[in-house]
This record gives C-alpha cells, sequence and structure tokens, in this order.
C-alpha cells in the first residue's frame, strides 16, 4: 500500500504531465496565429489530408515512443557507482525526452504536408518572444550546462545550498533535485545553485557533548577516557575512520560540566557518527560510574 507521500508524489507527476500538455498545446496555438499573421500558413487550408499520411504519421510516432521507453529501459539497466557517469545517464533520459517531444511535432506538422523548413524559417518571432518571457529557462539551462562542464556536482554527491543540505539525486535540464536525510524533496533551478558547498570528496567531523555532574573527578576521569574512546572506535569500524578525539570542557553549564568529543566520519556519515558516539560515551561513563546528571537548582533560604 503506497504511504500518503507517494500518492501525493503520484499525483504531482501526473498534473505535472497535464501542465506540460496544456503549455504545450498553449505554444501551438501561439505558433499557429503567428503564423497565420506572418502568412507562413497561408496554403494550410488548401492542403488535403490523407488517410494514407495520417496512418502513417500515426505509425512513425507509435515507433518513436517506443524506441524512447526501449531507450529509456536500457539506460535504467547499469547502476554505475562513478557518480559522474550517474549524471551523465540521468542528462541523456532528460534530453531524449524533450527530443522525442520535438520530433513528435515535427511529425505531426509533416501528415499535414507543412514545410518544416518554412515553419521554422517564420518562428523567428516567436523565439525572439519566447526569449524575452524566458529569461529565466534560458539562465537555468545555461547556468546547467557550466554545471556539467565544470564538474561542480554530480548525482550521488553531497551538497549544501543556501542552508539546505542534502544528496544529489537529479540533475535536469532545468534544475537539480536534493533529498536531505530526512527525506524532504528540495528542487532548485539551475540558475539559483550559487555558492554551493561540495561536501561529498571531504572528510567530516562528528560531534559529542557530553554532561557530567560537578562532584566528578575530572582529573581521574581524563585519565580513563583515552583506552574508553580507543574501544569506542574498535566497536565502531568502518563507520569510524579514526580514533575520537577529547577536546576537553567545552561549557559549564547550569547542571553539568560539558565535554566535548569529535570523531572523523564520511561526510554521508555525519549523523549516524555522532548518534553512534552518543550511545556509546553514555555506556562507557556508566561503567566508569560517571552518570549523566539531571536538571538541578540550588536554592538558598535566609
Amino acid at each position: 500500500m503506497k504511504s500518503k507521500s507517494a500518492r501525493e508524489r503520484a499525483n504531482s507527476k501526473r498534473f505535472g504531465a497535464l501542465l506540460r500538455a496544456v503549455i504545450l498545446a498553449a505554444i501551438a496555438a501561439l505558433v499557429y496565429f503567428i503564423g497565420r499573421r506572418a502568412g507562413v500558413f497561408q496554403e494550410l487550408p488548401k492542403l488535403e489530408l490523407s488517410g494514407k499520411a495520417v496512418l502513417r504519421g500515426i505509425l512513425i510516432l507509435l515507433a518513436m515512443f517506443a524506441a524512447e521507453g526501449l531507450i529509456l529501459f536500457l539506460l535504467s539497466l547499469p547502476n554505475p557507482k562513478n557518480n559522474r557517469l550517474r549524471t551523465m545517464l540521468s542528462l541523456a533520459k532528460n534530453v531524449l525526452r524533450y527530443a522525442v517531444i520535438l520530433a513528435a511535432i515535427c511529425v505531426a506538422l509533416t501528415i499535414f504536408n507543412v514545410d518544416i523548413v518554412t515553419i521554422l524559417a517564420g518562428l523567428g518571432i516567436l523565439a525572439l518572444i519566447i526569449g524575452f518571457g524566458a529569461e529565466s529557462l534560458i539562465a537555468d539551462i545555461v547556468t546547467g550546462m557550466f554545471i556539467l562542464i565544470d564538474n561542480q556536482y554530480n548525482i550521488g554527491d553531497i551538497i549544501e545550498v543556501d542552508g539546505f543540505r542534502g544528496t544529489v539525486t537529479e540533475i535536469n535540464v532545468r534544475s537539480t533535485v536534493l533529498t536531505d536525510v530526512g527525506g524532504n524533496v528540495k528542487i532548485i533551478n539551475n540558475s539559483d545553485m550559487k555558492n554551493v558547498l561540495n561536501r561529498s570528496d571531504n572528510s567530516s567531523k562528528s560531534v559529542s557533548e557530553f554532561p557530567i555532574p560537578y562532584e566528578t573527578d575530572i582529573m581521574e576521569l581524563e585519565k580513563k577516557i583515552p583506552a574508553l574512546l580507543q574501544e569506542i572506535f574498535e566497536n565502531n569500524q568502518p563507520l569510524m575512520l579514526n580514533v575520537p578525539e577529547y577536546l576537553g570542557v567545552n561549557k559549564l553549564d547550569d547542571s553539568a560540566v560539558i565535554l566535548r568529543f569529535v570523531v572523523e566520519v564520511r561526510e554521508g556519515d555525519i549523523y549516524a557518527g555522532s548518534r553512534a558516539l552518543n550511545h556509546d560515551l553514555f555506556v562507557g561513563m556508566r561503567k566508569l560510574g560517571v552518570e549523566v546528571p539531571f536538571p538541578q537548582i540550588d536554592v538558598h533560604q535566609k
């Protein structure tokens, strides 16, 4: 049974398909209107639509969409570990969809024996109008090309943009899709991908701030911490890349002394590293006789 979010995503995709169809129909109407005004379609009423031409066009369209489905299927078979190859496969699928749509429009025009070369020549005015009205679209496409050429990031990379940190799941002609550890999906136009921090090639530090009671003999405890950290490292391989570090007293809180620990992990394991470090510190400190203090308030009455 699909979850609510899965149903919402399915409905969103269906709505998106309908919206694309409406946009294509509107563009076709606009092309026809401008063509009539420019005299491009003056001969259109004289054209005779034959059943043979319609049948031939339908067969071509069916073959075209069948070829698209086969190519998309073949492109989905490989599962490369290299992020660059995954990115190029995703982009190839996206470009293929746009190419098939354009080819289908051309085939539909040939059914009516329309001279496509003449149509393309007459679309200069339309292209100019769209260029002024879709400046952001052109910026998204051009920026997306430079992102790929410069190899700024690829599918599978962990990046941070404007405070949102997530894994790149799709790179399309117009947009980049990020998914964070909570499953939240953010779609960002390529032209808005500025000041990108790519964390994939770097290791990260998982942090744990552990509270201990004020009455703890901290000098004695610090002598036992190295052995505890070595044990934690041995119990958490290959998650932890090295032995956790004890950085010292980080803060004197109201009810506890806060000790800070860090451990080096892969970028994708930064939260898992913190959870493992917190867990094992809690268990290990208890074995050493150190309990996590409860919030306390000292009241002095005269």
